[in-house]
C-alpha cells in the first residue's frame, strides 16, 4: 500500500517539473521585444541668429532741474510727466526781492554814467589847455586819471546790474531740455535755497532718441567670438540693427549699437550694452524705465545642424541625443551636444555632422547599445526657416526622404510580423502535444488507484 502511494507521489512531481521545464523553454525561446520609437534626419541650414534678450528702456539724457535763486516757490506751470519743448517756464519763484536789486543797480548805473561825462568833459579841457601850458602836468594828469576811474566805475555798475537782470530771470525756472518732466520736488508755497538737494525741483528725461540697456552672458559673447573666427557665423555687410519688442509687437524704429562694455561684469558674468533707438514724434510708445526685449539681426549661424527640440535628453552629465547607428543594426549611440533652442528647433553648435538620424520621440524606451525599430517623422521649422530649407534644398523639408524610410521600416516590420505569425501554429502545436502527456499520465495514476479499491 505504502509502496503504491510513493509511485503516485513520484509521478506527480515528475509532471510538474516536465510542465515547468516546458515553460521555461518557451520563454526562453521568446525573442525580446524591440522598442518602436519616432526618429529625425538632421540636416544644415544657413539661417538668421536672431537672438533676444530682456533689456530696459531710458532717455539719452536725463537732466536735473534746480533752481538757482532761492526764495518762496510761487507756481508750477507743467502737468508731470508732461512732454514739454525746450526753455518752457516749469516753476516761478518770487521774483520781488530780484526785482528791487535790479532797480537799485539801474541807479547806481545811472549815476557812474554821470560821473563818466563829467570826468571826460575835465579831461577834454585839460588837454586843450596844456598844449599852451596853461596847466600844469600834474593837474592833466589828475583829470585823465579820473577821466579813466569813472569809466571803470561805470563798467562795474553794468556789471551789477547785468547779474541783477540775471538773478530776475532765475526766478523763471525753464526747461534745460525737451524731454518729460517729472514729479515735482517741492510744493507751491515751499521756501526754496541752494543748499544741498533744496534746490532740486524736478528732473527731466530726453526720449528722442530712446537708450535701450541689455546685458549679454560673457560665455553666449566668447562662443559668438570663436564662431565668427572659424567662419561658422557671418556678419552682414550692413550694420547690425537691433528690433525691439514691446510687448507682442515690434517698435516701429530699429536701434543701432552705440556702445559695448569692454570688461566683464563680475556680479552677473555679463557685458553692458546700449542701443540707441529714434523716436521721431517723442511718442509714448516705450519710455524710460520700461522692460523690453530686444533682438539682434545681422548675424547669420552658416550650415547650422538642426534637429526637434524633443530630441534633446538631459542628465547630469550634460546635453546629449540618441543617434541611430544605421548601418550597424540601429544600435543607438548617445551623442553630446551643445545647443540651443529656437521655436521647438535644436540649433546644435557641436557634436552632430548635420547627417545623423536621432530619436525625437520615445527617448525613455531606449538606451545606449540597444537596437531599435523607428519611424522618420517630418521636423516641424518656423516660416523662416521653412524658406530658407526651400531655397537650399528645394522641396519641403525632409517630407521624400522621410517617405523613403518610413516605407523601408513599414515593409521590415511586415517581415517580422509574418515571422511572429508563422512561429504561432509551431507553438499552439506544442502546447497540444504538451496537453495529451499530461492527459496519459494522469490516466497512469488512476490506473493504479482504481486497483487499490478493487482490492
Amino acid at each position: 500500500m505504502f509502496k503504491k502511494q510513493l509511485f503516485s507521489l513520484l509521478s506527480l512531481l515528475l509532471v510538474i517539473t516536465f510542465a515547468v521545464g516546458c515553460s521555461k523553454s518557451q520563454e526562453q525561446e521568446q525573442p525580446k521585444q524591440i522598442p518602436l520609437v519616432s526618429a529625425t534626419k538632421a540636416f544644415t541650414l544657413d539661417i538668421p541668429w536672431n537672438k533676444e534678450y530682456p533689456a530696459q528702456v531710458a532717455g539719452s539724457l536725463e537732466v536735473e532741474v534746480r533752481a538757482q535763486v532761492g526764495g518762496i516757490l510761487k507756481e508750477r506751470l507743467y502737468n508731470e510727466g508732461q512732454f514739454v519743448e525746450k526753455d518752457t517756464v516749469l516753476f516761478t519763484i518770487d521774483p520781488q526781492e530780484y526785482q528791487i536789486a535790479l532797480e537799485k543797480a539801474q541807479a547806481s548805473l545811472e549815476q557812474e554814467n554821470t560821473q563818466v561825462q563829467k570826468a571826460k568833459r575835465d579831461y577834454e579841457r585839460m588837454k586843450s589847455l596844456i598844449s599852451d601850458n596853461a596847466v600844469s602836468q600834474k593837474d592833466y594828469d589828475d583829470s585823465l586819471s579820473a577821466y579813466e576811474k569813472a569809466q571803470a566805475d561805470y563798467k562795474a555798475a553794468k556789471a551789477v546790474v547785468d547779474d541783477a537782470k540775471r538773478n530776475l530771470g532765475y526766478a523763471k525756472v525753464k526747461a534745460p531740455i525737451s524731454g518729460i518732466a517729472r514729479k515735482e520736488n517741492h510744493s507751491v508755497g515751499s521756501l526754496i535755497s541752494l543748499n544741498g538737494d533744496n534746490s532740486l525741483l524736478t528732473t527731466m528725461v530726453q526720449i528722442n532718441p530712446l537708450h535701450v540697456v541689455f546685458s549679454v552672458p560673457g560665455k553666449q559673447l566668447a562662443q559668438l567670438k570663436d564662431a565668427i573666427e572659424q567662419e561658422r557665423m557671418a556678419i552682414s555687410e550692413e550694420k547690425v540693427v537691433v528690433d525691439v519688442l514691446v510687448g507682442n509687437k515690434v517698435y516701429p524704429y530699429s536701434g543701432q549699437i552705440i556702445f559695448f562694455d569692454s570688461a566683464e561684469d563680475p556680479q552677473t558674468s555679463a557685458f553692458a550694452v546700449k542701443v540707441e533707438v529714434p523716436n521721431p514724434d517723442s511718442k509714448f510708445d516705450m519710455t524710460p524705465g520700461q522692460f523690453v526685449k530686444v533682438r539682434i539681426r545681422g548675424i547669420t549661424f552658416k550650415n547650422a545642424v538642426l534637429v526637434p527640440q524633443s530630441s534633446l535628453v538631459e542628465n547630469p552629465n550634460g546635453t546629449f541625443v540618441y543617434v541611430v547607428n544605421t548601418s550597424s543594426n540601429n544600435v543607438i549611440e548617445a551623442v553630446p551636444v551643445s545647443s540651443e533652442v529656437k521655436d521647438s528647433i535644436a540649433v546644435v553648435f557641436d557634436g552632430l555632422k548635420g547627417d545623423e538620424t536621432v530619436i525625437s520621440g520615445g527617448s525613455l524606451k531606449v538606451q545606449p547599445g540597444i537596437p531599435v525599430k523607428f519611424e522618420l517623422k517630418n521636423i516641424d521649422l518656423p516660416e523662416d526657416f521653412k524658406q530658407a530649407y526651400a531655397e537650399k534644398y528645394g522641396q519641403e523639408p525632409l517630407q521624400d526622404g522621410n517617405q523613403q524610410e518610413e516605407n523601408q521600416n513599414q515593409e521590415g516590420q511586415t517581415e517580422n510580423n509574418e515571422q511572429q505569425q508563422t512561429s504561432e501554429p509551431n507553438n499552439e502545436q506544442q502546447t497540444q502535444q504538451q496537453d495529451n502527456n499530461n492527459e496519459q499520465q494522469g490516466q497512469q495514476q488512476e490506473q493504479p488507484t482504481e486497483n487499490n479499491e478493487q482490492k
